[in-house]
């Protein structure tokens, strides 16, 4: 993609970042960073999870330096218990879920940065457009279980909490730069120092490509993506001799994306032929997204036994996605799954030429924000033998989501869109949606002996509303033709327990209640569920194990329907699903063959895998929400493997690390349904390699070649929005990293 002015302004950008710091490598691992994490972390680091009384996992910088990844759904393949949907090949959107929760648009899940929420509106549209970059990342922790209490508000599948670059010890810079096929370039810098009493990181992240899918037509239609993220980090501490350890923390950020992606998929017969192939009446379609963070947060602690935070934080969020609506007044998923009954609507979206707006193309224009405050208090103390851990905290928040949306129509001649009318501002979709919230939560951490109990609660009183306004009234000076509320409070407790049977052996329990809250104005149930989890972790100094067995019992599951699910429902429509169990097992391990080739080599070795033994309803009924459709008892949930297992092999010497991933994802249905796969319903299970190799030059200086999908492996990924979608492509990479 190529955007002159874009490129100008980003030039000067990361020029005046350079000319103001030394260049260093993106291994902060390397670079010795350990700024304190405590008020942006949840479980801490990844030598803690072994006595979590509950399901917790941390990808650490190390695990995320192995394969370099720029798409989170990948990093998160090394994480049991999770699943991803693919859709556009690059991770820009994902779609994530964790213990059968749904992932479309990851709305079923809390996401945060830095123990701060992230969604553009976490309770009034939790779909998250807007995902953070990947590459800036430090860690990724994944919580399940009781652990995710302390998060909330959705606990039925559990968070994602993503961790920025920390400040770095001491003065210090790292450059990271990859050239990739289709003209792809992706650039990673950072620079930073800690001082007595002040402390600084300024970081971007800029990445550009023309992507891996050719659209019909003419020359010159784009497929790629073009992204600027920026962050600065400052700190300031007080004395050193004081009596209270004090510290203020700024972190602002602001990413800027330009995507040329559709909803538009293939028929089955064009996939099976061309899988990178979009028809000509996808071209234009373009994803626009601007985001902008700030957080302040204050800590104080006495050196003592307690410890307090507060963070005030504030999210903005704009976006329109120019993508196809309809075609002769037909949906897009209507077309594709029968382009026979559709062949004319077909016809037209290959190129044929059709009459004036014929073709329709909708300004999917919204604005989010989402602010507030949140605090904790920690104390500790001992009661005889036992040591108490006691945390409390508070969140005020608000969020909205304001649509205010038109179509366009177009004539397709000769192979090209060709505008043939505009619609004016709100004339498709005009309303604005809110919510308000007051949340507590109580948490404490008892060890006793071998025990560790780890009981929790945590209440959300949560309103919202929803204004729908005239679609001739873009100025909505006449008012709302409609106004919905509705109203949430819960209190959501759970309870986990730890045994510790030798240095080695932990056993570990935990049940809690699962939550979701509906949307605003819906009519629907909120989401509530009954989750447990038991199992056994082993750790000693070359082998790790954890197997762990979980049941989400729902008694109502909601399915919620989004321009991403597909289908002809009203966006936002909500349906309850009833009785659901969803109950598998979720097993990890890892072992380092250290001492080979005479104390030269050691060849780390990991295995993830989740069974899904069941994923089922337990009750008959009727929906709109295609996913769903018609269901009769025992049908299975949609877009949940039954399997899916990674095998991840390293090899690392002197100067050399390689590193080879495989991931297997077992075969899905797309609709819910039981018995034999409907081939027109179902994805089949696809293995996926990855590949990284490294060469250090010395200890600033580092080269490595890195390829995703190493075998080339032709796979359809989704069904949904509309139509079928391929994986990404074989595509390789060549890139040097610098640390000083």
């Amino acid at each position: 993609m190529h955007h002159p002015l874009r490129s100008t302004a980003r030039a000067g950008g990361v020029l005046m970042l350079l000319t103001g710091m030394p260049l260093f490598a993106q291994d902060l691992a390397a670079s010795g960073a350990s700024e304190p994490l405590d008020n942006v972390t949840i479980i801490g680091h990844r030598r803690d999870v072994s006595d979590i009384p509950g399901s917790a996992h941390v990808v650490d910088n190390e695990e995320l330096n192995a394969f370099m990844q720029s798409d989170v759904m990948r990093v998160l393949r090394t994480v049991p218990g999770v699943y991803v949907q693919e859709e556009d090949g690059f991770g820009l959107r994902p779609n994530i879920g964790i213990r059968g929760s749904g992932l479309d648009r990851s709305a079923r899940i809390a996401l945060l940065e830095d123990g701060v929420l992230i969604a553009p509106a976490p309770y009034a549209a939790s779909s998250a457009y807007y995902f953070p970059t990947q590459r800036r990342m430090h860690a990724v922790e994944v919580l399940k279980g009781p652990a995710a209490i302390t998060v909330g508000p959705r606990t039925t599948g559990g968070a994602i909490n993503l961790i920025s670059t920390p400040i770095p010890d001491e003065l210090s810079a790292n450059i990271d730069l990859r050239l990739g096929q289709n003209d792809s370039v992706d650039a990673h810098l950072n620079a930073g120092n800690r001082g007595e009493r002040f402390s600084w990181l300024v970081e971007t992240v800029q990445s550009v490509s023309d992507g891996f899918k050719t659209i019909d037509g003419p020359a010159g239609n784009e497929t790629g993506f073009d992204i600027e993220d920026y962050m600065v980090k400052l700190q300031f501490d007080s004395d050193p001799n004081a009596r209270l350890n004090q510290s203020l923390r700024l972190k602002a950020g602001y990413t800027d994306q330009v995507s040329d992606e559709t909803y538009l998929g293939l028929t089955e017969a064009d996939v099976a032929a061309d899988p990178n192939r979009r028809y000509a009446a996808s071209a234009g379609d373009r994803f626009l997204g601007e985001h902008e963070q700030l957080q302040l947060s204050y800590l104080v602690d006495n050196d003592g036994p307690w410890r307090a935070e507060v963070t005030a934080y504030r999210n903005n969020f704009a976006r329109n996605w120019f993508k196809l609506q309809s075609v002769n007044g037909a949906g897009m998923s209507s077309v594709l799954e029968d382009p026979v009954t559709y062949a004319t609507e077909l016809a037209y979206l290959q190129g044929t030429t059709s009459p004036d707006d014929a073709i329709i193309k909708r300004h999917n224009s919204r604005e989010y924000y989402s602010q507030g405050i949140q605090g904790s208090l920690s104390w500790d103390l001992n009661v005889g033998d036992t040591e108490i851990a006691l945390t409390g905290g508070v969140r005020l928040h608000e969020d909205e989501e304001d649509r205010l949306q038109q179509d366009d129509g177009f004539r397709m001649q000769d192979m090209q869109l060709v505008q043939t009318s505009t619609g004016a501002p709100g004339s498709a979709t005009n309303r604005v949606s809110d919510a308000r919230v007051t949340a507590l939560f109580l948490t404490s951490e008892i060890r006793t002996g071998n025990w560790i109990f780890a009981p929790g609660m945590r209440f959300e009183d949560i309103d919202m509303t929803r204004y729908d306004y005239s679609t001739s009234d873009p100025s909505r000076a006449l008012g709302p033709t409609q106004v919905r509320d509705n109203s949430v409070s819960v209190v959501i407790p759970g309870m986990g327990a730890l045994y510790r049977v030798s240095d080695h052996w932990r056993l570990l329990a935990g049940v809690h209640k699962g939550f979701n809250p509906p949307g605003p104005g819906s009519s629907a149930q909120e989401e509530e569920s009954l989750n447990m989890e038991f199992g056994a972790r082993y750790a000693n100094d070359a082998l790790t194990f954890e197997s762990i067995w979980f049941i989400n019992d729902y008694d109502n599951l909601v399915g919620t329907v989004t321009a991403s699910t597909g289908g002809n429902g009203q966006i936002g429509d909500q349906f309850d699903g009833g009785e659901v169990t969803v109950q598998g097992l979720e097993l990890s391990a890892g072992y380092t063959l250290a001492g080979l080739a005479n104390g030269s080599l050691q060849m780390p070795l990991a295995l993830e895998y989740t069974w899904t033994r069941e994923a089922e309803f337990h009750n008959a009924f009727e929906s709109g929400f295609e996913p769903w459709g018609d269901v009769a008892v025992g049908d299975e949930l949609p877009y949940i493997p039954e399997h899916q297992l990674r095998l991840t092999a390293g090899l690392e010497a002197d100067k050399l690390g390689v590193n080879l991933a495989a991931n297997y994802v077992g075969r899905m249905r797309t609709v819910a349904g039981q018995g034999g796969y409907a081939s027109s319903e179902t994805i089949d299970s696809h293995v996926v390699w990855d590949l990284v190799g490294r060469w250090h030059f010395n200890d600033q200086f580092s080269s490595y070649v890195k390829v995703d999908n190493l075998f080339d492996e032709t796979y359809v990924a989704a069904r949904r929005p509309a139509g079928l979608r391929p994986g990404l492509e074989r595509t390789a990479w060549v890139g040097l990293s610098y640390r000083l």
